[in-house]
């Protein structure tokens, strides 16, 4: 049994105004030769399916085209899909009658249903529980599909427990509870099962959650908050789950061995993610044993930064921001290409006049060489008074008010003043509440 993990998709997602559609279509083109190359028996989309919760018709017909496409070049492959914090529950789940026809699962959120014996409510087996049959005909193991959990899924949470005692918090151990009863209710709906059946197929799981120990993207991933945690220790999942496909964070990595995995976002999606290294996570599951490794799926579009990472040189001078784009670009600016496959360039600037007139100056040179612009951050490098400054304790909330916090923390991170545009913006929010 041949696995192909992947997740956080975030079709739909626009970088500074541009769109990533046409990058998305390509990045599905690419996935779908992995499938067929690596003849792949079993999809798994840990989450992220959507940027948001409401997908355009445009975006949910590019996610269907794109799974049409992977069931036309590999006709024997299941696809099991859970939510993630970004997707519509019920949107997801509404054409799960159709796509079962073509051996795809939907689970868009955590299913109970009443037990016809004790009369409470127990998890829906049936929704989260998908045994994936061999080349054989019998039954290779079973996905425990579990998707980004709410608190409203956690049943008895309570945020009075006191943590004084060396407890865990009431987060985790809500979500450890979780997936101990969910995991023993599998377990024990697989022993009843004949060999033929599955008895002793391995069990995995998918979800989406941070774990603890794992790396975060700055700028691209929400942290899941929910009475003030959001990362849950790998010990939360049962041992008896063979491999748990999680999704979440974009950065590939591999947790508790190797045993949970983040198989990482299809390209960057802010600029914290241009160092990392996209792809899938291909899984062997044998019949003692579940590998897994790394494959590396090429950009459909670059995403740059100027300066380089690695140059040394924290800023760039307007002056010196064409040339740079020209050694990017060559001669000649970019035309050929589609508008939507050119590349990104993100740019440090350094404050040599006012933030307004940079910013406007350096979009204009980007656009005239036919790149786009991802994003532009114009700063001054601290001087001491300014680091020493920046870095000053506020001992009690009386000695300061909102709007000086609210500039200090400009300062500390951009390395120069708002001007007062910002604080304009920032007086109106505060008027808000």
């Amino acid at each position: 049994m041949r696995i192909l993990h992947t997740a956080d998709l975030h079709l739909g997602h626009s970088l500074n105004g541009w769109d990533r559609e046409l990058e998305h279509q390509l990045w599905f083109d690419r996935l779908a030769d992995i499938v067929e190359q690596e003849e792949i028996d079993l999809l798994l989309i840990a989450g992220d399916i959507y940027d948001n919760t409401n997908p355009s018709g445009e975006i949910q017909k590019l996610f269907y085209r794109g799974l049409t496409k992977l069931k036309d070049r590999r006709p024997t492959l299941r696809t099991v899909i859970s939510g993630g914090n970004h997707d519509p529950v019920r949107r997801l789940e509404a054409p799960g009658v159709l796509l079962s026809e073509f051996d795809i699962h939907v689970v868009g959120g955590v299913h109970r249903k009443e037990d016809l014996k004790t009369g409470e409510l127990v998890f829906d087996l049936e929704q989260h529980l998908v045994s994936i049959p061999d080349r054989l005909g019998g039954i290779a193991l079973h996905v425990l599909a579990v998707p980004f959990l709410r608190a409203s899924d956690l049943p008895g949470l309570s945020f009075g427990q006191s943590q004084e005692t060396g407890e865990e918090s009431p987060v985790v151990a809500a979500a450890r509870r979780f997936f101990a009863e969910l995991t023993d209710m599998a377990l024990s709906h697989i022993s009843q099962l004949g060999a033929a059946d599955g008895a002793a197929a391995p069990l995995i799981a998918t979800s989406h959650l941070h774990c603890a120990g794992g790396l975060e993207s700055e700028g691209a991933e929400r942290r899941i908050m929910i009475g003030g945690s959001h990362a849950i220790p790998p010990n939360v999942f049962p041992p008896e789950l063979r491999y748990v496909a999680l999704g979440h964070l974009h950065r590939p990595q591999a947790l508790d061995g190797g045993r949970l995995r983040y198989s990482g976002s299809c390209f960057p999606l802010s600029a914290t993610e241009i160092g990392y290294d996209h792809g899938v996570t291909i899984i062997e599951v044998g019949t003692n044993s579940v590998e897994h490794r790394h494959v590396s799926v090429a950009r459909p579009a670059p995403v740059l930064r100027l300066p380089e990472t690695g140059s040394g040189q924290k800023t760039l001078l307007i002056e010196d921001l064409d040339a740079a784009l020209q050694a990017l670009v060559g001669d000649e600016p970019l035309k050929d290409s589609p508008m939507g496959l050119r590349p990104f360039v993100y740019l440090e600037m350094a404050a040599t006049d006012s933030a307004s007139v940079i910013t406007a100056e350096a979009a204009a040179q980007v656009k005239a060489r036919g790149l786009r612009l991802a994003g532009i951050r114009v700063r001054r490098e601290a001087s001491k008074e300014g680091d020493e400054q920046a870095t000053r304790i506020i001992t009690n909330l009386k000695d300061t008010e909102p709007e000086a916090l609210f500039s200090e923390a400009y300062l500390n991170k951009n390395g120069i003043p708002p001007e007062e545009r910002h604080l304009t913006a920032f007086r109106d929010a505060l008027a808000e509440l």
